[in-house]
């Protein structure tokens, strides 16, 4: 049985989802504080959290924040800010998932089974290897000539995902999709920033790559370089 933790401040609201996840099985605990929240989500170790931006004592992203030093639970956040812009900021800073307000709970219901079915996999998944690069699922560490890569967590799910693809090219609209979860028609510009990012992560650049190479008006690949040679 699933453990959900929702910290969201409005009374109505909090008794809805709690009483609504509660009768489709999930075993549910609840918090209307951001410290509260985060009191209960180190504490009692759910499997995942719904956790509301505006709180009282302390604005969701830095809950998100605070919460992703500590822990990896899945997280997927429920907002009134529809901004695209304000969503890749929160998913780069370590949200699985998002809902903008209002929203049912069979739609809560379905992004939870999807942010838990995520985290199993990876779980599962094993270690990749492209050349002296190995990516770990499990560990969310990215190691590169026996370094450890200092990723960020949608860093390291570009690697991820573009790693156990290799070989392959990746459209820029996949990664928008399944990256970052934001629907069909968000900028690429976000994805060409991320990339660019990696890419000195991995100590190349876009004009002498290594690992990550852009196929022009198609998307992007990460090859084995020995392989290219």
């Amino acid at each position: 049985m699933p453990q959900v933790l929702i910290v969201e401040d409005d009374n109505q609201i909090r008794a809805s989802l709690v009483r609504a996840l509660t009768e489709h099985g999930h075993a549910v605990s609840s918090a209307h504080t951001a410290m509260s929240g985060l009191q209960r989500a180190v504490e009692d170790r759910p499997d995942v959290v719904v956790l509301d931006l505006g709180l009282p004592d302390l604005d969701g992203r830095e809950v998100l924040r605070m919460l992703r030093a500590v822990s990896r639970v899945p997280v997927v956040v429920a907002t009134a800010r529809d901004a695209e812009e304000e969503i890749v900021r929160l998913l780069d800073a370590g949200a699985d998932d998002y809902l903008i307000k209002p929203f049912g709970t069979a739609q809560l219901e379905a992004r939870i089974r999807a942010v838990l079915r995520r985290a199993t996999e990876k779980e599962a998944a094993p270690v990749i290897t492209v050349g002296a690069l190995s990516v770990s699922p499990r560990a969310r560490e990215a190691v590169l000539d026996g370094v450890t890569l200092d990723l960020s967590p949608r860093e390291f799910d570009l690697l991820h995902y573009l790693a156990a693809r290799h070989g392959e090219v990746v459209t820029k609209r996949d990664l928008l999709t399944e990256v970052w979860r934001v629907p069909y028609g968000g900028t690429d510009k976000t994805v060409d920033v991320h990339l660019s990012w990696l890419r000195r992560k991995l100590g190349e650049t876009a004009q002498q790559p290594r690992y990550l190479h852009t196929v022009r008006g198609v998307g992007v690949k990460l090859v084995d370089p020995d392989a290219t040679r």
